[in-house]
């Protein structure tokens, strides 16, 4: 029997059928017979296998255990970095559309005017004029000094070209609370102003730069032929690059924790704008 075993080829012997059988070993009966080969055997064991690894594939890929596993943890990272910085953004977005919704409803309610900021013409004059004709003496050569002097400061002329140039609105309303200084960096003056106080161009025209600080404000750069206004902690843009933007026109909110810093630049050089503006 022993020699026909060995006679067999492969395929056979995995083939050849086996018994396998549980016995109570109290009563010697037997409880389960099973048949099995060895080929039957191997396709139970390599099918459990592939079971075991679905399973695990499944835990992994659909549990948080990946989170343990080796390299997952710094892709983790990457992407929580990532998924900050776009909530930190779109908060900002939000908070400036809500801030922008809001004046609009002011606007529309008659709470709030359109823009806040005083006119500054040859209008001014005419109407003070007016107001006070019937004054003493005394008082109309002094009215007559000042408008005087507040002509030439309204009367800016071009140092180069010798032309005149058109009349500087304030870039806001509010108490000087920082004077230029030619030593600092940046060199421009600072005005403390109202809540919801404007951010106003100075001069027409067109917006060259806005940037969203880490101190969350904004820096608005204006371009007026040959001068360059610029806004340093703005707290709401109103504009974006390309903007043109008329003498007085709002082009922002100013922070109501940071004093407006507002620098004026002529041809390249730094200037003191209290010398061209009249606060």
């Amino acid at each position: 029997m022993a020699e026909n075993r060995q006679k067999e080829s492969f395929w056979q012997r995995i083939r050849h059928p086996y018994l396998l059988r549980l016995m109570d070993v109290s009563t010697w009966k037997s409880v389960l017979n099973i048949r099995l080969t060895w080929l039957t055997a191997f396709t139970l064991v390599t099918l459990m296998f592939l079971l075991t690894v679905a399973l695990l594939s499944l835990l992994i890929v659909y549990t948080p255990i990946r989170t343990i596993l080796p390299g997952y943890t710094e892709n983790l990272r990457q992407q929580l970095v990532e998924a900050s910085a776009k909530v930190d953004s779109l908060g900002t977005e939000l908070e400036v559309h809500h801030r922008y919704i809001e004046m609009v409803q002011k606007v529309v309610a008659g709470e709030e005017t359109i823009d806040t900021v005083p006119s500054v013409d040859s209008l001014l004059l005419v109407k003070r004029e007016e107001l006070l004709a019937a004054k003493s003496e005394a008082a109309e050569e002094y009215m007559a000094q000042y408008e005087a002097r507040e002509k030439n400061s309204f009367q800016l002329f071009d140092i180069q070209a010798k032309t005149p140039v058109n009349t500087m609105f304030r870039p806001a309303n509010g108490v000087i609370t920082g004077h230029f200084l030619s030593d600092d960096s940046p060199r421009g003056i600072r005005i403390r102003t109202p809540k919801d106080e404007n951010a106003s161009a100075v001069l027409a025209g067109t917006v060259v730069y806005v940037n969203y600080e880490i101190d969350n404000t904004y820096t608005i750069m204006v371009q007026h032929a040959a001068y360059v206004s610029l806004y340093r902690h703005v707290g709401k843009a109103l504009k974006k690059v390309g903007d043109a933007v008329q003498a007085g026109e709002s082009i922002g909110i100013c922070s109501e924790k940071e004093d407006l810093l507002f620098e004026l630049w002529q041809n390249g050089k730094n200037i003191n704008p209290e010398e061209v503006i009249v606060f």
